[in-house]
């Protein structure tokens, strides 16, 4: 069922949030069976992407990972991206009835997962880490994940488009919040001494 939506929400975006609002998903079935593998394409891409081919600026230099370096990376990467979606669903929760929806934890985070599924699905970018061309292909998914944003708020919540708008945009200041809370955790990481190594 959830291949069938992912399908839908690139093909008829519209039709489809009015589709997935009319079923019930439980925050296991979530995580286990659409989160824990989307997670995966952009944690294992940059895992083999980074040990095998390399990062690079320009495409002309490649600065290799060791494997012992790339892994603990890739895990953390993989668990951060599980646990932006829940807060992001737990934000969403929590400001849904300022904006008089009424949707359970889990529908919201059936939401955001949804919304969040083109960037999951574009980390395959990651294979071939050239920086310039991962930035734009990225930039292209982040587009495409705020067009279901603001499309599929007032549709699965079920309110005013005028109201969604507003609520669409304040999960999008939660999420930019989020994402420079992330930033702000990894150069502390990397501050504290867990700096990747070239490979030799």
């Amino acid at each position: 069922m959830y291949i069938q939506h992912l399908y839908g929400l690139f093909s008829h975006p519209h039709a489809e949030w009015d589709s997935i609002k009319k079923e019930n998903y439980s925050m296991t079935h979530v995580y286990l069976a659409h989160l824990a593998f989307l997670a995966g394409i952009p944690a294992i891409s940059l895992y083999f992407g980074t040990t095998q081919v390399g990062l690079s600026l320009t495409g002309d230099e490649y600065i290799t990972l060791s494997t012992e370096r790339a892994l603990p990376l890739s895990i953390a990467f993989y668990c951060a991206m599980l646990v932006g979606v829940g807060f992001m669903s737990y934000i969403t929760f929590w400001m849904e009835k300022t904006f008089g929806a009424e949707a359970s934890f889990e529908r919201c985070l059936t939401f955001i997962s949804f919304t969040a599924t083109p960037m999951f699905f574009v980390g395959l970018v990651g294979l071939f880490p050239v920086i310039w061309l991962n930035v734009l292909v990225v930039m292209g998914a982040v587009c495409y994940s705020l067009y279901l944003l603001y499309v599929g708020v007032p549709i699965f919540m079920n309110i005013p488009e005028e109201r969604g708008f507003i609520f669409a945009s304040s999960i999008l200041t939660a999420g930019l919040c989020t994402l420079i809370g992330f930033m702000a955790a990894t150069i502390i990481i990397w501050g504290s001494g867990i700096i990747p190594a070239l490979a030799i």
